[in-house]
């Protein structure tokens, strides 16, 4: 099931890589960020975008207890 695209300043609910997509959900190329949970994700270059989940960190800093 795909993950819900979270907008830029929500905080990161995992920490890892995420996709911008965009306004419909397409992905916009390569394009990805890296996040730390908890922090805001950055701007995306363009109005509408957002950005979802694609690769978690595996060093056991995203998961929840």
């Amino acid at each position: 099931m795909p993950q819900k695209p979270i907008p830029s300043g929500t905080p990161a609910p995992i920490s890892g890589q995420y996709r911008i997509v965009g306004p419909r959900g397409g992905h916009l190329g390569n394009t990805e960020r890296t996040a730390v949970q908890g922090k805001p994700l950055p701007p995306t270059p363009a109005a509408g975008q957002r950005y979802v989940p694609v690769d978690p960190t595996n060093n056991g800093a995203g998961r929840k207890r």
